[in-house]
């Protein structure tokens, strides 16, 4: 059964080079205590999530809402189980599909083709399943012959129809998304938004972030508010929008 569940999960990112850069330092520690503290040696340590728990199950939409550095993209790697916890647990049970670093694991130098077969098993595909997909993202990217050449050669636009059409090109479980993403011309968005939106309908979990109210109220019925890495606010989608507005008001 797909499942996610998070008990008292956090997360750490220790800034190295701190005490050369005073300024960055200060900036950092003045954030208000919550999201700063320095560990014995000295070094500052971002608190990206901290005392997270929450559970999401089969059927439910869930939108993560929260200022710039509120710990949403963090959570959203540690559902996809792309980064494991230090703190707490975390169990991810079924399959996942993210639409977060949808470059990940391809290869500038492999020809397109190449890269579906290694992006696909990347995502958990069998060799055999990925090389099945040719034909639908041959179909779906538009860009016939140069799925024969190297990726270097591609424009960004090209590079990301091509990893988008992998990312969306299996079925799963759970589906974990970082914005809405647009993907170059008019036409190729109104495509890949089709595409996204049934593949959310296929996935048993959605999990998406934004900053987009309009997304929030019309994919979830359920929204997580963060703040400085903690839950706070966890509700119908409706009440973590308003408890959202007056916190920022």
């Amino acid at each position: 059964m797909a499942a996610i569940e998070l008990v008292d999960v956090g997360l750490d990112y220790p800034i190295y080079d701190s005490r050369a850069r005073s300024f960055k330092q200060a900036l950092i520690t003045n954030l208000g205590g919550r999201l700063s503290r320095t560990d014995g040696s000295g070094r500052v340590v971002v608190e990206a999530l901290r005392n997270v728990t929450l559970s999401v199950r089969p059927g439910e939409r869930v939108g993560l809402i929260g200022r710039n550095g509120a710990g949403k993209s963090t959570l959203l790697k540690v559902m996809a189980g792309i980064y494991e916890p230090p703190l707490g647990r975390a169990e991810i049970s079924g399959r996942v599909a993210s639409l977060l670093d949808v470059t990940m694991g391809m290869d500038f130098e492999a020809t397109g083709y190449e890269n579906i077969v290694m992006r696909g098993v990347f995502l958990g595909m069998t060799f055999a399943e990925a090389r099945g997909k040719f034909s639908e993202i041959e179909r779906f990217t538009e860009l016939g012959e140069y799925l024969t050449l190297p990726m270097r050669i591609y424009s960004t636009g090209m590079v990301l129809r091509l990893a988008l059409a992998i990312a969306t090109s299996g079925d799963s479980d759970i589906l974990v998304v970082d914005e809405v993403i647009s993907a170059g011309d008019a036409g190729f968005t109104r495509k890949a938004r089709a595409r996204l939106e049934m593949m959310i309908e296929r996935a048993k979990i959605l999990v998406i972030a934004s900053h987009d109210e309009n997304v929030i109220s019309s994919l979830c019925t359920r929204a997580i508010v963060l703040s400085g890495g903690h839950v706070s606010f966890d509700g119908p989608a409706p009440d973590a929008l308003a408890f959202y507005r007056s916190s920022i008001n």
